[in-house]
Order: C-alpha cells, then sequence, then structure tokens
C-alpha cells in the first residue's frame, strides 16, 4: 500500500502529528506551497533511503536525489524508519537594513519527517514556499557529535541549461561562470549560487542560515552527472547535538521569480541586533583602486570628493597602520567634519582572537570609525565560520559596519546579521585594475552576475571603474551602479577620472544603494540584463548587454500613475555617454538603442 501524505494550502498553524504505519512499501510525502502555487517536492522512503524530486508545474526540475546525513557514530542515509510527521504554517513579515529590497513576507508550509535507525535520529524538515523550498536535518540528543558528510544531492536533468562558478584550491569564489549544459558540464567542485534553466523553468542552488556549527559547503559534479554536497572538511564539522544543519535552497520559477526571490533570508534566523539605527547604507570613495592608499593628504582629498557628491563614506585601505601616530584619528576627524564616515581596512588574522577584538574594536570605534574591511580570510571551513560568528558579534557590540573580502558568499546574512553591509566573493573589479598583463572581463561575466553571484546578496563587485581593462561601454559601466546591489557600494575610480566626466558625476549624486523594490524587466544570463529598482518616490533602471548593436525595449509598467520625468544615460556610436530626459507614463515603452557591450542607466522621478 502506498500513503501519500499531503499538504493542504488551508494547513493550520497547530502542528499534526500522524504516527508511523506498519508497512514494508515506499512512503510518498508530496509537498506543496500554502496556496499549491509554487514547486512540488516530493520526498520519498524506499527501502530504507530517503530522496527529494522537485516538479514545477509538468517540469521536472530535480530527479530523485538523495537525502541523510553521515555522522562519526551512525549512517543516516541507509536503513531509515518513519517516526511521524508534523507540519505547520510560517507566516512572518521582517525587513532587513540592504538588499534587492527591503520589506519581507515569508508564507510558507513547513513539514518535519522523523526517522530512526538503530535507536539514532534523523529529522527531516522542508519548507515549501511560492518561490521554491529549502530543506536542512536535524539531528535529536545531546553531546559531541561530528558530522562527517551528505549524502545530499541534485539529480538536475541532463539537458538542463546550467551556469557554474568554478570552485578553486583557495576556496574563493573569484572565478568566471561556465555556461554549458548538465551533461556537458566538466566534472569538479563548483561555489553557490548554481544556476540551472530545465525548459522554461529556472532553479537557483545554494543555502542558507550558516553559522560555525558546520562548515559551509560546496557542490561536486560527479561523473554520474549528479551534483553532491560536499563538506569542506575533510575531517568533518565537529558539533554538539541537537543539532540543525543550514538550509539547502531551491528557488524556483521563471527568472523573474529567481530575482526577486527573499528565499534565503526567509530561511535565516532574526536580526540579533535590536536596534539599527546605527546602521547607514550608502556611497563610498576608495582611493585603493586608482592611487593606493598614499598618506594623510591624499585621504583627505578622497574625503573632500566624497563630501562634494554627497557620498556617505570614504575607505581607507590596506597600508593605513604604517602611518604616523594620530594620523588615522586626525583623519577621520577630517572627515567627520564634513559628514563622511571612515572604514577601515584589516586583516582577518588581526582579529582571530578575543584578546584582539576587545583590544581593537572598541579602540578603532573610540576613534570615530564607523566601519571595517575585513580580509583574506579564504577558507570556507568550519573555523572560518566560527571566525564570522565571533567577529560578526563583536563587531555588532561595537557598532561597527563590516565589509568582508577574501569572503565566502552570502547566504543569509543580512537578516541575521544586519550590519553587514557587504561582501566580496566576486571575481570583481580588482581583477581589471590597469596592469600590463591585465585582460578584459568576458561581456557574458558582467550580465551573469545578476542572476548568480548578487542573488545572494550584496556584493562588493567595485563598480563603475571607467579606466579599468574593459571591453564594456562607458553607459554599460555606469550602469551597473544600478544592476550590482551593494550595501555600501565602492566607486573605485580616480578622483581625476570622475572629474573629467561629469554626466557620470551627476548620476553618482542620487543613485542609492538600497532599494524597495526590485523588478526584471528583461534578461537572460550571460546575454543581457535589465533591472528596475524603486528607492522611495524614485525609480531607477540599468541595463546591460553582452550582445551585439541592437535596440532594447524597456517597458516601463513598473512606474506608478501620472507623468514621470525619465532622465536616460546612453550609448554614443564613439562608446561614450549622452544623457537626454523624457515625459513618460507607465504605459509607455523606451525604444534604447545599445551598442555592442553596451547598456544605459535611467533614473525616474515624478513630474
Amino acid at each position: 500500500m502506498r500513503r501519500v501524505l499531503t499538504l493542504l494550502a488551508a494547513a493550520s498553524l497547530t502542528s499534526v502529528l500522524i504516527a508511523a504505519p506498519a508497512q514494508a512499501a515506499p512512503l510518498n510525502w508530496r509537498l506543496t506551497s500554502p496556496n499549491g502555487d509554487g514547486p512540488v517536492a516530493t520526498v520519498v522512503l524506499d527501502e530504507g533511503r530517503l530522496s527529494l524530486s522537485v516538479n514545477r508545474g509538468r517540469t521536472v526540475v530535480l530527479q530523485p536525489s538523495a537525502l541523510g546525513l553521515r555522522t562519526s557514530t551512525a549512517d543516516l542515509t541507509t536503513g531509515l524508519t518513519f517516526l511521524g510527521e508534523a507540519r505547520h504554517r510560517i507566516t512572518e513579515r521582517y525587513s532587513t537594513v540592504t538588499g534587492r529590497q527591503r520589506e519581507h513576507h515569508a508564507d510558507a508550509i513547513e513539514t518535519t519527517l522523523r526517522f530512526t535507525k538503530a535507536g539514532q535520529r534523523l529529522n527531516l524538515v522542508v519548507r515549501v514556499s511560492s518561490d521554491g523550498l529549502g530543506y536542512r536535518y536535524a539531528l535529536p540528543g545531546t553531546g559531541p557529535l561530528t558530522i562527517t558528510g551528505e549524502a545530499s544531492e541534485y539529480a538536475v536533468p541532463a539537458a538542463a541549461r546550467a551556469i557554474l562558478l568554478p570552485y578553486n584550491n583557495r576556496n574563493d569564489y573569484e572565478s568566471i561562470h561556465r555556461h554549458s549544459t548538465v551533461a556537458d558540464a566538466q566534472a569538479g567542485p563548483y561555489g553557490y549560487p548554481s544556476l540551472f534553466k530545465v525548459d522554461d523553468t529556472w532553479m537557483l542552488v545554494s543555502e542558507s542560515n550558516m553559522s560555525g556549527a558546520y562548515g559551509a559547503t560546496r557542490l561536486t559534479l560527479d561523473t554520474d552527472r549528479r551534483f553532491k554536497v560536499t563538506l569542506p572538511d575533510a575531517g568533518g564539522s565537529v558539533t554538539t547535538a541537537p543539532f540543525t544543519s543550514p538550509w539547502r535552497t531551491l528557488i524556483t520559477g521563471d527568472l523573474a521569480t529567481v530575482v526577486a526571490s527573499d528565499l534565503g533570508t526567509d530561511l535565516a534566523e532574526p536580526s540579533r541586533i535590536a536596534d539599527t539605527s546605527w546602521i547607514k547604507p550608502g556611497v563610498s570613495a576608495w582611493s585603493w583602486w586608482g592611487d593606493g592608499t598614499g598618506n594623510l593628504e591624499l585621504q583627505k582629498k578622497y574625503v573632500d570628493y566624497a563630501a562634494k557628491q554627497g557620498w556617505e563614506y570614504v575607505l581607507v585601505d590596506s597600508g593605513w597602520v604604517n602611518w604616523q601616530p594620530g594620523q588615522v584619528q586626525e583623519l577621520i576627524g577630517y572627515a567627520k567634519a564634513r559628514k563622511v564616515g571612515v572604514q577601515l581596512w584589516v586583516r582577518w588574522t588581526d582579529v582571530d582572537t578575543d584578546e584582539e577584538r576587545q583590544a581593537k574594536l572598541p579602540l578603532w570605534r573610540e576613534w570615530g570609525a564607523v566601519g571595517l574591511k575585513i580580509d583574506f580570510m579564504d577558507s570556507d571551513g568550519q573555523e572560518r565560520m566560527r571566525f564570522y560568528d565571533a567577529i560578526l558579534e563583536a563587531t555588532a557590540r561595537t557598532k561597527l559596519l563590516v565589509n568582508f573580502h577574501g569572503s565566502t558568499v552570502p547566504r543569509g546574512i543580512e537578516r541575521t546579521w544586519p550590519h553587514v553591509m557587504t561582501l566580496e566573493g566576486v571575481r570583481g573589479a580588482e581583477g581589471i585594475k590597469p596592469k600590463p598583463d591585465r585582460k578584459p572581463f568576458p561581456l557574458a561575466h558582467y550580465t551573469t552576475l545578476p542572476f548568480t553571484r548578487n542573488l545572494a546578496g550584496s556584493m562588493d563587485f567595485t563598480p563603475v571603474t571607467f579606466s579599468a581593462v574593459r571591453d564594456n561601454s562607458d553607459a554599460a559601466e555606469l550602469a551597473l551602479a544600478v544592476v550590482f546591489e551593494s550595501g555600501i557600494q565602492h566607486f573605485a575610480d580616480k578622483i581625476a577620472n570622475y572629474a573629467n566626466l561629469p554626466l557620470v558625476e551627476r548620476f553618482l549624486r542620487t543613485v542609492p544603494t538600497v532599494w524597495d523594490r526590485t523588478e526584471l524587466l528583461s534578461g537572460d544570463p550571460g546575454d543581457h540584463a535589465v533591472l528596475a529598482r524603486r528607492h522611495g518616490n524614485e525609480w531607477y533602471v540599468g541595463g546591460i548587454s553582452a550582445a551585439d548593436a541592437h535596440t532594447r525595449q524597456v517597458p516601463l509598467r513598473f512606474l506608478g500613475p501620472g507623468r514621470w520625468k525619465a532622465e536616460i544615460y546612453s550609448d554614443t556610436a564613439d562608446r561614450r555617454i549622452a544623457l537626454s530626459t523624457k515625459a513618460v507614463t507607465a504605459r509607455d515603452v523606451l525604444a534604447q538603442p545599445v551598442v555592442r557591450g553596451g547598456g544605459f542607466a535611467i533614473r525616474f522621478s515624478r513630474e
């Protein structure tokens, strides 16, 4: 006899417990979103083994894929017996300080399936919402515990389109994405998030809610064409029961649904900072990329420029530790008088002990520093995850904003620790800083990131660097200020280069770094991206392309009623920037000419 347990859209907030039947046939659980408008997850227990498959409509986006954990005392991937089920509906509203949008509404049905093997317990928790699903493992009990591995895998159909980030030996995320099919993808390790397209349905795979209780995983494509969830530490993760793993996340739907999804933050722990009034996103000048750290006088020039532009911050990168005593405090005082905050670069090993954090963080805060750029973690191992926990707690306590470089990628961190303004975890503009041996990024690199890395959270690409080694047009480079989201956006070119581009200065004086709403107007990873973002009563549109010259149709349906003024920064024939203005309404469609590798940036304000 076959048992099918279906989560009804009207599921009660009160948990429902169902006893396990005594039968040998496979058990099936069909799990849906509250309104039945999302993916359908099917969990099967067959001969003691668990698997997960996912459908979106008639499309199978995930074929039966193994589930389970291995610990130092038990192999919980085989021989499992069903104990019971609990389910309830999750409805939650919350806010974040940064991101593609700041107000969020989670609505999902969560099911906990309980299993046992020789007295050892394994709970599988699955949460399904309209935009995707997440699952995680829980191990009841007490005492020390070592997770040695997972059976977790993703059997994506072989014909699916695959956009994958090679994960190199430095444990970083600074490679260029590879575009292929699952069948043709090279076997080996890949970093999150991974993006797939099955027929007309997209699926973004990542994880959420990391902590020092576990290492940050990656995917390894085996020769059997299955993506295995792989722990970073050869010895596994050493933790304590009761244990709950991070969520494995699968965002599914059309591309607009994937871009707008909040699943990563929905599954993260709520904010650990009660009062977030001191946390201020914004724009920052950054001298290192163009002029180096230099000395006090150079940094004062960057402070003056930030003040002139109305930018909130300057970042003083590596080198300030060799200044004369008192010079950093002098700079901070100089900047404060001009309403500019100063962030300081530090190497993670300078603050990796409690003693160092207790001595240095309050001192830097006493000087008046507002934030830290913490660099060179270069690991996803469990010990480094414990460092993230410790430094985030300490910086929250001392009210210092955080920017991680040489880092992992976000996994819902902006909800739990809202003072994290941005993370690197990307092949950004540092890789095209002018040097004799530098080559431009493939144009497809720019048009892939809005659908991969940046969907994981804020991304410190350090865009809008016109003197970089690049093939995109000036208007496309300017558009990155909208297309790439980062809580603190570091505009990194030399002051003189910006001063020679008055249209650029004009746009960069107004563009925000946080958004109330984001809509995908048009896009295809690797080809083009056109995003509309709202901040307060204004809308901004950024469009970039890796294609040959064409005219891009930009529907303005996102605008509210009435007439709007559009300030359009677009390509010229010689790949420079031209500014035009136009009165528009939500019924209009702009026909926007785009050169090869070109783009456009548009600001909309009510007339």
